[in-house]
C-alpha cells in the first residue's frame, strides 16, 4: 500500500507508454487540463533532484521515452502525476520535474525575449506567466541553498541548471538589492530580481 493507494503494475507502465506513441516526437503538449480521469494508484517512479529517472529502482536511459512521459507530467495540490484521459498515476519528484539545459535572447517583433530550453526539448519564453525565480531546496547535506526556477506549464517547475543559470548572467545586470546582490532580468515586458548567494 502507498499512502493509502496501490502500487500501478508494469502492465500501467506499459499502457501509458503505448499511449503517448501517438505524439511521436512532437514536440506538442495533450490538452492535460481538459482530462480528468480517475485516480489509478501510485507507480515506483522517481523523478530525482538532478533530473534523472528512475522506475523501480532502475535509472530511466532512453530519453525518447523520458521525453514522452514529460508530456503529460501535471502538479495538482503539490503531488505530482502522470495523465491520460483514462488514468491518473501518481509519482515522486524530488525537487523540479523539469530541468532547464539551455538558454538564448531571441528576438519577436522588435523585442527581446529569454527563450529556456528544458532537457526533454521543451522551447519557453520567460514571460509573467513563465516567470523566473529563486527557491529553497535542502541537499542532501541538509544544506539550504537557493536554486534558480522556471514556471513551466500546469503548475510545473524547471530547475535552471547551473552552467545555463551563469549563462543568464550575461543577459542580466547585477544591482545592489535590501538583501544583497541581485540579478535583474527581463524578458519581453516581464522582469524578474533574482536573489544571489
Amino acid at each position: 500500500m502507498v499512502n493509502g493507494g496501490f502500487m500501478v503494475s508494469e502492465a500501467n507502465f506499459q499502457s501509458i507508454t503505448q499511449y503517448l506513441q501517438q505524439f511521436g516526437d512532437e514536440r506538442r503538449i495533450p490538452p492535460l487540463e481538459q482530462w480528468h480521469p480517475q485516480y489509478c494508484g501510485a507507480m515506483d517512479l522517481v523523478i530525482k533532484a538532478n533530473g534523472q529517472w528512475w522506475h523501480e529502482g532502475q535509472q530511466i536511459r532512453r530519453q525518447k521515452l523520458i521525453d514522452l512521459f514529460s508530456k503529460v507530467l501535471w502538479q495538482e495540490d503539490g503531488e505530482y502525476y502522470l495523465k491520460t484521459p483514462v488514468e491518473k498515476i501518481k509519482i515522486q519528484v524530488e525537487d523540479a520535474p523539469l530541468l532547464i539545459v539551455a538558454v538564448d535572447q531571441v528576438e519577436i517583433e522588435s523585442v527581446q525575449y529569454l527563450q529556456l530550453t528544458t532537457q526533454n526539448q521543451d522551447i519557453v519564453l520567460a514571460d509573467s506567466e513563465h516567470s523566473i525565480f529563486m527557491r529553497a531546496y535542502t541537499d542532501e547535506q541538509g544544506k539550504i541553498v537557493m536554486r534558480p526556477y522556471l514556471h513551466v506549464r500546469f503548475g510545473l517547475t524547471a530547475l535552471i541548471q547551473r552552467n545555463v543559470f551563469y549563462h543568464l548572467l550575461n543577459y542580466g545586470e547585477l544591482i545592489e538589492t535590501a538583501q544583497g546582490t541581485g540579478l535583474k532580468l527581463k524578458s519581453g515586458t516581464a522582469q524578474f530580481i533574482l536573489g544571489m548567494e
